[in-house]
This record gives structure tokens, sequence and C-alpha cells, in this order.
């Protein structure tokens, strides 16, 4: 559905007093350009920009006789705990217990959103952390994806908290925040338990958009204070490491989603070291989580790596 001249004025009011003048401007305007050529530079012919890609590997899916399996393979979430001893996790928070989930994009894994409403109510956690990728395409219309969004939101408990990603325009912010997820857009937030306190930090998208802004983000959390990042892509492990964040949550490389046997991945789409594209990793002092993510991108199938919704369960180490 279009958005008139009127909503469009609406939602950048919204926006203008959520994040000042300069940082809604920026934005929009960034993502102005992106659809008016979508992916100029070295993105234009990357496959998510390029959508008669989309056309030609289903099209190769199906005559391999492999496509129906890979959209089955969708379907197959699965629930993975990840156990983390941290040293300077304050003791009030030892169990503290987070839900993961990532690179939803709603509009095209109906399927696998229906799967993951199921789970839902079954599972024990404090907190609910989203890290990007809500929408299918990178641009054009999102009622969609906020409609699905919402019937997700509903079978989630409080808090819930998420970053933008890569295909997510920050158009869709007011609606997510008015459904009750604390967007983190270079901002931080504080979780306490009696006289202890952890912080969640959360950047914009740092791949496509490059819009994350750690300083902003870090600059007011009391130094030696137990913080968390999260953060689409992980791709910024390093500055996130010698920022004094001690875990980092993030997605967007869908570990590949579709891998050679031994979930060996053929490409993860971003520069980072390649046992940082799926799981648990360490970089210095920085624990890190890279989730491969809910949902499908690109073409609505996986092969030899499941979709995953993640709990980590912090411990005192």
């Amino acid at each position: 559905m279009a958005h008139s001249p009127s909503t469009q004025d609406d939602t950048y009011l919204k926006l203008e007093r959520r994040l000042g003048r300069v940082q809604a401007q920026q934005r929009l305007g960034i993502e102005k350009d992106h659809e008016d050529i979508f992916g100029q530079g070295i993105n234009f012919f990357h496959p998510e920009n390029w959508y008669s890609a989309h056309a030609v590997i289903r099209t190769t899916l199906r005559l391999a006789g492999l496509y129906w399996r890979g959209c089955k393979n969708t379907e197959r979430i699965q629930v993975r705990h990840n156990e983390i001893k941290l040293l300077d996790l304050p003791s009030l928070f030892d169990g503290f217990t987070i839900l993961h989930i990532s690179d939803m994009h709603v509009d095209m894994n109906p399927g696998p959103m229906q799967r993951l409403i199921e789970y839902l109510p079954d599972l024990e956690y404090d907190i609910c952390v989203l890290t990007g990728d809500f929408r299918g395409n990178t641009f054009g219309p999102f009622d969609a994806t906020l409609e699905g969004l919402a019937r997700v939101r509903s079978h989630l408990k409080e808090l819930v908290y998420g970053v933008l990603g890569n295909h997510d325009t920050i158009r869709m912010v007011p609606g997510m925040e008015e459904m009750g997820i604390r967007m983190l857009l270079n901002e931080y937030d504080s979780i306490g338990r009696g006289d202890h306190r952890i912080h969640l930090a959360g950047v914009d998208d740092a791949h496509y958009y490059r819009a994350d802004n750690l300083e902003n983000a870090a600059s007011e959390i009391p130094c030696g204070e137990f913080s968390i990042l999260l953060s689409h892509t992980p791709e910024i492990y390093r500055q996130a490491a010698h920022s004094g964040f001690k875990l980092m949550l993030s997605g967007h490389t869908h570990g590949g989603q579709v891998c050679l046997p031994g979930s060996i991945p053929i490409t993860l789409d971003s520069v980072l070291p390649r046992s940082m594209g799926a799981g648990s990793w360490n970089y210095h002092t920085l624990a890190g989580y890279t989730s491969v993510g809910v949902g499908s991108s690109i073409v609505a199938v996986r092969f030899n790596c499941p979709p995953e919704i993640t709990l980590h369960h912090l411990r005192c180490a």
C-alpha cells in the first residue's frame, strides 16, 4: 500500500521528535537515494537488490528438484541454548536469559513466522532482542512487515528491544515502537536487578546504510559497568571489543542459508572471519553470537543451515 503525503509527513514528524532533525533527515535521505537507484556502487549487483536474480534462483532450484525441500527446511526452526560465562557479569544477573530472534524477513516468510509463534509461549526468558532485517525486500512498502511483526509481538513477553538491519527502513520505527518494541538507534537502556544493573546498547545498520554510531550508543554508559551490544551485522566486532562491550548479539549472515554438507557456507555476505559467521565466538574480551536467523532472504529456502531462535543464558564466570 502506498503511503499518502500526509502519512509521510506524520512519519517524518514522529521521527524528528524521536531522533532529532539531523539524524532523521540523514537516514531518510540515504534511504531515498537507495530507493531511487537501489544499490548504487558496490551493492548494485548484489542479489538482494537485483530482483531478476531471485526468479533465476527459484527456477534453477525447481529444475534441480530441490525447491520444495528447501522451502520445507525454512519451517524447521531449532531452539538453541547458549550458555555464556562472563567475568564481569553482576551477580544478581547470574542466570539472566535473553531470547534472541534475528532476520525474520516477516513478509516473505509466513510459514516460519507461524512456526515461531507456536514456539514462543513455552519459552522462558527475561528479555527478548530482535537484531534486524524485519522486511523482505530492501526497499518499497512495509505495511505487510508491520502487520506480520505485530502478530509475532503479541506472543512475546516484555521487554522487547530491537535494532534495524540493512533491509529495514527507519520509517518502520514509529509503528514498531507503538506495538511495544523498544528500538535502540545508536542508544542504550539500563536493566536493573536489585542494586545491580547491566546496559543494553544498539546501533543502526552498519552493513549497508553505515548508520551505526558506537560513540553515541556507548558514551554515557558508566566506565567499567557491564554492557551488551546489539548490532544487525557482526562486522563491527573490533569496534565493539575496543569500546568496552562484553557481549555482542548479531545476525545478518543467515549462516550462509544455502550451505554445503556440514553447514559450510557458500557465502556470508559479510567482511569477517568465517568462524564468526554463525554461533558463538570470542574476540579479545568480547563474547559474541551470530544468529543464522529465523527467516530466509532472497529466496525462501534453506539447505544444511536450519533456522533458529536462541536463548542466551548469562552466567557469572
